[in-house]
């Protein structure tokens, strides 16, 4: 007898408890309040470029956008699925790349990853403290003359060690040599008014711009391939400033 009372006990706690929960009112949800998984989309939704005419058609201002789109996209944390085996495979018989970006070797400015590019999609030169060489302004031309790339970005990056170190005058080994070729930046910047130290991040990230601005007038000027190309509107050469902050582009002039 007492079993069943605690059965027919429990049998009315439930009933009540259903009851009760069909009948609660209905509390609105802010989609602020709900945690929202981070947006993403499928490469299939950008244009990709797989043939010589795809590449043909592209023009270095739409490449220049594709870029900034990009960059945007990562800056907002927006992942783009991507399979790199099939992107392999899609490009082995060929490769038809957008641009050329020279970007430093820091660790902390992945190119692809900043302009939210796949495999196939950029050539990238890195080197301390984006500089230009014989090395580099061959694999540009090899990249816009002979590859079809329609865009040369120098890439300059917020806390450059390389710029810091030429900054303070740092000589060791072949590191000495390298940091010769950013000096021309720091004597463009003694317009700074301010403390001239690479402690001071303001005065830093002004070497850091003149020296893209330096980079590419090298370019320009000891390739001629590049230049005539630039001034014929086939290619654009360009510069930028990645602050590692906020993941941004600020574009040099």
């Amino acid at each position: 007898m007492i079993r069943k009372s605690i059965k027919l006990a429990l049998v009315f706690t439930i009933a009540t408890i259903m009851f009760a929960c069909k009948n609660e009112p209905k509390t609105e949800v802010k989609s602020s309040e709900v945690k929202v998984e981070e947006k993403a989309i499928d490469v299939k939704n950008l244009e990709h470029i797989r043939t010589k005419e795809d590449q043909d058609k592209l023009t270095p201002d739409v490449v220049l956008k594709k870029l900034k789109e990009g960059n945007e996209r990562f800056r907002k944390g927006i992942e783009t699925h991507r399979d790199h085996s099939e992107q392999v495979r899609n490009y082995e018989s060929g490769q038809y790349p957008k641009a050329i970006v020279l970007g430093c070797i820091d660790s902390r400015v992945p190119v692809e990853d900043v302009f939210d590019q796949g495999i196939g999609d950029l050539f990238v030169g890195r080197v301390a403290g984006n500089v230009v060489n014989e090395d580099q302004l061959g694999s540009m031309e090899y990249a816009c003359k002979v590859a079809g790339a329609k865009l040369v970005m120098v890439l300059g990056h917020e806390h450059c060690g390389a710029v810091k170190s030429a900054i303070d005058d740092v000589k060791l080994g072949n590191i000495t040599a390298l940091l010769t070729k950013i000096k021309p930046a720091i004597l463009k910047s003694q317009d700074f008014t301010g403390e001239k130290t690479s402690k001071n991040e303001a005065f830093v990230k002004h070497v850091c711009e003149n020296n893209v601005r330096n980079t590419i007038e090298q370019i320009r000027a000891k390739s001629p391939i590049l230049k005539e190309m630039e001034t014929k509107g086939q290619i654009k050469i360009v510069g930028a400033y990645f602050d590692l902050s906020d993941s941004s582009l600020e574009f040099v002039q």
